[in-house]
């Protein structure tokens, strides 16, 4: 079991800290045709604080920075919509054109059958980006106001040195106040390349580890950013196979024996529209693996990762079992792929009757 705080001693179930980008959103069209967008936030560590709250009930509060113009606005009203707590969320003044800092956008078209997912993201020089060690009181939000659990990952890490920077002290404080620490890896190239690419990534990713209690992250994620190299690993193994999985986290932890779980998604793409879905985690010496949705029906993949982070927290936070943590992360992001937008529109009913083995008959 891991250590977690009660509740009743906390302002906060969750924290997370990362940048939150307004995601535009061609609907069935593609961005380069398109004349329309539908407008949603997201953001890959908010996506999971934003879950604990919207889908779980959770308390939940953001750590990112804006710079304070009408789009910055909007994407905070987004976040209020969802519940997620905003007071942490650090302002900078505009300067009117965004040359010395902006917010961040992302022109993502959702794919369908042979078309895959495309994504056009717009955030250099964003006021997350600039965040730096100090910005951020996080005395007061693990110390006054305390926290549970607290997430983050290798995208806000990627966006610049001092990203990175801030990741660290903001994983060192909370470990120091005793919040449970949780990481996902999201190995980005397209993010790492300008700041040194593969080498910087593990320079980075293996420091953070260090301070991480829950790691979270694909194969491809553990070999690019941590730099495993495993003995026995078939490349030719993809989808839900979970030998590679296996022989990664036995290296893993026996190098970074701070690590107390650590989970995965379990993918397969046939269609851009249809995926083998299943995951699997190992906590305390033991592997659990969650029921699989073999040719699970896609309509928008982005955040399905995000998704299944905030369910495999969830499942930690009220039950503090591991078999049903990764269970709750399957359900939660299998459901989350079947809305548009990066975040979830699924309820903690609708996950636990996915769980149950309830199908997908009119509820009436």
């Amino acid at each position: 079991m891991l250590q977690i705080k009660s509740a009743s001693d906390v302002a906060y179930d969750a924290v997370s800290l990362g940048e939150i980008m307004l995601r535009l959103d061609p609907g069935e069209g593609r961005i380069h045709t398109s004349r329309t967008f539908h407008a949603w936030e997201g953001g890959g560590e908010y996506n999971v604080t934003r879950g604990l709250r919207r889908c779980f009930g959770l308390r939940s509060a953001c750590v990112t920075a804006f710079a304070d113009n009408p789009v910055g606005r909007l994407i905070e009203d987004f976040i209020f919509q969802g519940g997620v707590d905003t007071r942490f969320i650090h302002w900078r003044d505009y300067d009117g054109i965004g040359r010395e800092v902006r917010n961040g956008l992302n022109f993502t078209e959702r794919g369908f059958g042979i078309r895959g997912a495309v994504g056009c993201p717009d955030r250099a020089n964003t006021a997350a980006s600039q965040l730096k060690p100090g910005d951020i009181d996080w005395e007061d939000i693990f110390g006054n106001h305390g926290a549970r659990w607290f997430h983050t990952g290798g995208i806000f890490a990627a966006l610049s040195e001092s990203a990175a920077e801030v990741t660290i002290e903001a994983c060192k404080a909370a470990q120091k106040h005793g919040t449970i620490v949780s990481y996902d890896l999201n190995y980005r190239p397209s993010l790492w390349s300008a700041i040194g690419g593969l080498e910087k990534a593990q320079e980075v990713n293996r420091e953070i580890a260090k301070y991480v209690d829950v790691m979270i992250g694909n194969e491809e994620d553990f070999t690019a950013s941590l730099g495993f190299d495993v003995e026995g690993v078939d490349e030719n193994i993809r989808g839900i196979d979970v030998s590679n999985f296996k022989r990664m986290i036995e290296t893993a932890v026996k190098e970074f024996p701070n690590f107390k779980a650590t989970a995965t998604t379990l993918r397969e793409v046939h269609t851009a529209t249809v995926n083998d879905w299943g995951a699997i985690c190992w906590h305390d010496g033991e592997f659990y693996e969650a029921v699989p949705f073999p040719k699970l029906e896609i309509l928008d993949r982005v955040g399905g990762g995000d998704s299944f982070a905030s369910g495999f927290a969830y499942g930690f936070l009220e039950h503090n079992d591991p078999a049903k943590a990764i269970n709750y992360g399957a359900a939660h992001g299998a459901l989350a792929m079947t809305t548009p937008g990066d975040t979830t529109m699924a309820s903690l009913a609708e996950v636990e009757k996915i769980m149950s083995g309830g199908g997908a008959r009119v509820v009436r």
